[in-house]
């Protein structure tokens, strides 16, 4: 059982989907963007989620395979601690804690984001508050023989946040983006958490 089983949220969801109506989306990319709104009570993100083809599909495999799944900071992790112990136990890597100090010129995040990705290239990727962290991964990316299964490019705020969303969207990386500047840690959780439920409703 998941949350999506509480009554308050099956109303939540109920009145989402009165307010979205008619829509284009796929019932998997609907499913992600209505637990972002759910999430955040914001309705632009029904047209600021993108996804590249397959994206979602080798997500939900590969979290049945129970493939490592990299955060930035500890509030994803909390995020989406819940649903990964209900469903596949996913180790979740936190890329700040890799790093006890920043190496020159880069956050401790971007230099914990370095470190991860030489030890999981395979793993699932969720970037929810360091645009530093996504743009240092998107340099890597290109020169790993092992992609990740999947990028989630969801960074907030201003400096450097469009450049990174921008540096993904050119690679060719099975990846779920927020266009913009929204974006944010609960954003990524939730699109973690509705692949998390996507993923427990198929057999694996």
């Amino acid at each position: 059982m998941t949350d999506l089983d509480h009554p308050i949220t099956q109303a939540s969801f109920a009145m989402i989907d009165r307010e979205v109506g008619a829509h284009s989306l796929s019932q998997a990319k609907y499913a992600i963007a209505r637990r972002v709104i759910h999430t955040t009570a914001d309705f632009d993100f029904l047209h600021l989620l993108q996804w590249s083809p397959g994206a979602i599909e080798g997500a939900i495999a590969s979290l049945q395979n129970r493939i490592p799944i990299i955060v930035d900071v500890n509030m994803v992790k909390s995020g989406i601690a819940s649903m990964v112990a209900k469903t596949f136990q996913n180790p979740i890597i936190v890329a700040v804690d890799q790093a006890k100090t920043a190496l020159p010129g880069k956050t401790r995040t971007e230099t914990g984001i370095l470190t991860c990705f030489e030890q999981y290239p395979q793993g699932i990727y969720a970037i929810g508050n360091a645009p530093t962290a996504l743009l240092a991964l998107c340099e890597q990316i290109p020169h790993s023989p092992t992609p990740p299964a999947l990028v989630i490019g969801a960074p907030v705020g201003f400096v450097a946040v469009l450049e990174a969303k921008a540096a993904l969207a050119d690679l060719p990386t099975p990846k779920i983006l927020v266009q913009g500047r929204k974006g944010g840690s609960p954003v990524a959780a939730a699109i973690l958490n509705a692949l998390l439920v996507l993923a427990s409703s198929q057999p694996e």
